[in-house]
């Protein structure tokens, strides 16, 4: 039991994906692709107010957030690298089924690389075990991802520091709020089903 625990304690859900080790490669394959699929899809539950903000108000951070903890470090990173690049390229994925390099929200996308590898790397030190560890993960994680997308936003239209921080950041932390407590019931929960399930 005691053995069980210590291995769970090191996983991420993802890990618990059974499968042979022959088929590894297949079962990686397709949680990258479907997760940078499950992104995309999420990028196109979007709403535009442009008088509030240039930057769409989406439900893409949540999803990112999530797949980040259940993913784990490496996945989450491979997933939204592919996801940005795709994009980047011409896949119609973006927010609003736009794609490229032109937008001024891309600073955003490059910040989901980071913070997936973040909040990954710490659900897979059991940051997303309890809700008060998740609520903090996925701050940390939200951070992450304005670090990119506020100083991208502000280079690209021209605004100064404060308008873009407000209309970058500050007019986002109501629904920031909204997914940090969906977050924090919703890993959590999971992982209470992984130990009833093993029995713990």
């Amino acid at each position: 039991m005691a053995t069980q625990s210590a291995v769970i304690g090191r996983r991420v859900l993802a890990d618990l994906i059974p499968g042979t080790r022959a088929i590894a490669w297949a079962r990686e394959a397709a949680l990258v692709l479907g997760g940078a699929g499950l992104v995309g899809l999420s990028a196109q539950v979007s709403i535009e107010i442009p008088a509030i903000s240039p930057v769409p108000f989406v439900a893409t951070t949540l999803a990112v957030l999530l797949l980040g903890a259940a993913y784990g470090p490496v996945r989450a990173t491979a997933t939204l690298g592919l996801y940005l690049a795709a994009g980047m390229a011409g896949v119609p994925w973006f927010t609003g089924g736009n794609s490229g390099t032109g937008l001024v929200s891309l600073g955003y996308v490059i910040g989901f690389m980071l913070a997936g590898l973040l909040v990954g790397e710490l659900a897979r030190r059991g940051g997303d075990r309890t809700p008060l560890r998740t609520v903090g993960t996925m701050i940390l994680g939200n951070l992450a991802i304005y670090a990119v997308g506020v100083p991208y936003l502000i280079a690209a239209t021209g605004m100064d520091v404060s308008t873009g921080i407000n209309k970058g950041a500050v007019v986002f932390m109501v629904g920031d709020l909204i997914k940090l407590v969906i977050a924090a019931a919703l890993l959590p929960g999971a992982w209470a089903l992984v130990r009833r399930f093993k029995g713990e």
